[in-house]
């Protein structure tokens, strides 16, 4: 237990020191609002996703991540507008982000759009210190206990799409917001993520189809890291898939489509790259998404298959 503490307040002082990572999710197909403005509006629909993410299970002070986006269409879809909530928790360390998201949309050709998009908010950044166990009551570090900021910013994307492909690029905080709230210790900032996404679908047979998706992240304080997942979808409803995290995890993805609007999906991943997986019992996660179709939109013209 106390080897737990001690990696728990290392976690957190990293977190001070460099900042920490933007939150990871198996289900990033899935959560492409909370990363790029320009997917706002993009399922012509009022689309709600709620996410929660369970990491490193049964590792004190692991991360613990939910999600809600909200997007939808408006003026005679030429734009998107779309709202988001996460709140990642990771050791002492808690994030509650807000934010609002606009996406212009210009059609290419008639199945085809190119969107742009903003979006603007604010993080609050929580720091409970005093729920840790300390060897030592001097440390300077830890010399306030309870620390928190109110930090906005601001982001961009651009997203292309049409009914069976997508690439998008984005960078939702491009804001370097400075933690500075122990003046004894120097605190450290927020960093710039960039990230790069894409997607298709193949027809393989009359009730067997195949999605293949990527995601790059890059920012300055970690590694690149990518993510490759691999979705086959049978009969339109049931899908199956397997993903591989560059340098951390491998996963499964299952889901089930009950209505066109109502899609469930569940994941679990573990660490087998590195030395995490030593000390957990693996990564979960579970996917909610509904789409509330409008009254002179009897059914969505097109499948919407991302």
């Amino acid at each position: 237990m106390k080897t737990k503490l001690i990696t728990t307040a290392i976690i957190a002082l990293g977190f001070m020191a460099h900042a920490q990572q933007d939150p990871m999710f198996t289900h990033y197909m899935y959560n492409t609002l909370a990363v790029n403005p320009a997917y706002a509006g993009s399922r012509d629909a009022l689309t709600v996703t709620a996410l929660h993410r369970s990491q490193w299970v049964a590792f004190d002070g692991a991360p613990q991540t939910q999600t809600m986006t909200f997007h939808t269409p408006f003026f005679k879809n030429k734009m998107g507008v779309g709202f988001s909530v996460v709140n990642d928790k990771i050791g002492p360390t808690k994030t509650t982000s807000l934010y609002a998201d606009l996406a212009y949309r210009i059609k290419l050709g008639k199945k085809a759009k190119l969107a742009f998009g903003i979006k603007g908010g604010v993080n609050r950044w929580n720091n409970s210190l005093s729920s840790l166990k300390l060897d030592s009551d001097n440390d300077a570090a830890f010399k306030t206990p309870n620390q928190s900021q109110w930090l906005p910013n601001f982001g961009a994307g651009v997203y292309y799409y049409s009914e069976r492909f997508y690439i998008g690029a984005s960078s939702p905080k491009l804001l370097q917001n400075d933690f500075n709230t122990n003046t004894t210790v120097k605190g450290g900032n927020e960093q710039r993520h960039f990230f790069g996404i894409v997607g298709a679908m193949f027809n393989l047979s009359q009730n067997v189809q195949f999605k293949p998706t990527a995601l790059l992240k890059i920012t300055p304080s970690a590694p690149i890291q990518g993510d490759v997942t691999g979705t086959f979808v049978f009969g339109g409803k049931f899908s199956l898939g397997a993903m591989y995290r560059t340098g951390d995890a491998l996963g499964a993805l299952i889901g089930y489509n009950f209505t066109d609007q109502f899609n469930v999906g569940y994941s679990f991943d573990w660490s087998m790259t590195n030395t995490t997986g030593k000390y957990n019992s693996g990564s979960h996660e579970v996917m909610l998404r509904y789409d509330f179709i409008y009254k002179d939109k009897e059914k969505i013209r097109s499948p919407r298959f991302f």
